[in-house]
């Protein structure tokens, strides 16, 4: 039976496999948010991810906000966001949505194939009841499930998403077989066909706990060097020439997976009666490295005898990661509120970011254009390629203190950085 594609959530992880299987296969791109689909009628958007020429280049490919016209589809991909709350605990509201949405749709002979990241066992032991529930199915009798984590990296230019290997897996033998098919026919790189659902949830979700504890590690250098007035940068070039050393690098963890994934994992584990030491201490240290930044900032501003009439401070970047819109679970916020609450003046400049997004989903209002002489601080917290391209050697002649967040600039231009 040919595949008819329905891919439920078009943000930065939906909508570039939509226009990769509306290549060769009928699909069906499907959000509940009106503008959106608006927008990608007439071939933008948004997030960067994808550009009107490539959208313009998947023939097959249609996009709606009609549930009806998900029926027509046999091959449901469910690629919704999967947040933590404010309590560090998963929160499946999208998920358990998107489930009730295709379990209204369901047929028999239906497969759904989920890309969100989840704590191994949530798709059998969440999802699948749902679908059940909502269309009066069976499953691995009427219906199959899958699980294929995303590996997109949202802003990456050179990473693209058919570039990446990709993780498949099946309720059973045979639909697996088939999910790892529609898979190997878009991506370029190929796929692995894991053992299980299970197996391929937990690689997910460790590949990003991976990640978060060795930042977690350099930051924690970062730390102990700032006390010995080490500059952490320079040992870590130094300890970098040995063969296996590992090029991490300190600096904020957020966005939607590295800050977020290791939370779905603890939170499992302990549901289990295991309760995780080094994942959680590794979270701890990158959740307060912002404090630690605005703070540094603070202590250098009152040296140069700044604070006395509440110093005005300039954050350049709000999104998550340099060239690119995405601003979920930015930690830049952090350095924002620990500054605010030394009563300091404090203005953020993106170009990168929506304005309007940063105003509804955290209360900022974004500055511009940025005039440096008008500020006693600046925070390079994001390395977008238009600041790198400002003229540092001037401005470092008229702002007190810079402090830079990603290593963007030689130390010389600069009072402090991670």
């Amino acid at each position: 039976m040919k595949q008819s594609i329905g891919v439920i959530g078009l943000g930065y992880v939906g909508l570039p496999l939509a226009v990769e299987a509306g290549k060769q296969y009928p699909t069906l791109g499907f959000d509940i948010n009106s503008r959106r689909i608006a927008e990608l009628a007439n071939k933008n958007d948004r997030t960067k991810e994808v550009s009107s020429e490539e959208l313009a280049a998947s023939p097959m490919l249609s996009f709606s906000s009609n549930l009806a016209d998900l029926r027509a589809c046999n091959f449901y991909i469910v690629t919704v966001p999967t947040p933590v709350d404010n309590a560090k605990q998963p929160d499946l509201t999208p998920l358990k949505s998107a489930s009730r949405t295709v379990g209204q749709v369901l047929k028999k002979g239906d497969i759904v194939v989920y890309e969100s990241t989840v704590y191994p066992g949530c798709t059998e032991e969440v999802c699948v009841p749902i679908l059940e529930a909502e269309s009066e199915l069976t499953f691995n009798k009427d219906f199959f499930c899958g699980y294929s984590p995303e590996r997109i990296n949202p802003g990456d230019k050179q990473h693209r998403m058919t570039d990446i290997l990709k993780v498949t897996s099946g309720s059973t033998p045979e639909s697996a077989q088939i999910i790892d098919g529609f898979y190997k026919s878009i991506i370029a790189a190929g796929t692995h066909l894991a053992s299980g659902i299970k197996v391929a949830e937990a690689a997910k979700v460790i590949e990003n706990a991976q990640r978060d504890i060795n930042i977690a590690f350099v930051n924690e250098l970062a730390l102990i060097f700032d006390r010995m007035e080490l500059d952490t940068s320079e040992v870590l070039a130094a300890a970098g020439t040995k063969w296996n050393f590992l090029p991490f690098r300190p600096g904020l963890v957020g966005g939607h997976c590295i800050g977020v994934d290791p939370y779905y994992l603890t939170h499992k584990a302990e549901q289990l009666g295991y309760h995780p030491e080094v994942i959680l201490a590794g979270r701890k240290i990158n959740d307060n490295m912002g404090q630690h930044v605005a703070n540094k900032v603070v202590k250098l501003l009152a040296a140069k005898q700044k604070l006395a009439n509440g110093a005005k401070v300039a954050i350049l970047g709000f999104t998550f990661k340099e060239n690119c819109p995405d601003v979920r679970n930015t930690r830049v916020i952090d350095i924002y509120h620990e500054l605010k609450s030394y009563q300091l003046d404090v203005h953020v400049f993106d170009p990168e970011a929506d304005s309007d997004e940063v105003t509804n989903e955290y209360g900022i209002q974004l500055s511009t254009p940025f005039v440096p002489a008008q500020f006693d601080a600046a925070i390079i917290a994001v390395a977008h390629e238009s600041f790198k391209k400002l003229d540092w050697q001037t401005i470092r002649k008229q702002i007190a203190v810079i402090f830079d967040v990603k290593g963007l600039l030689n130390s010389s231009l600069t009072d402090g950085r991670l």
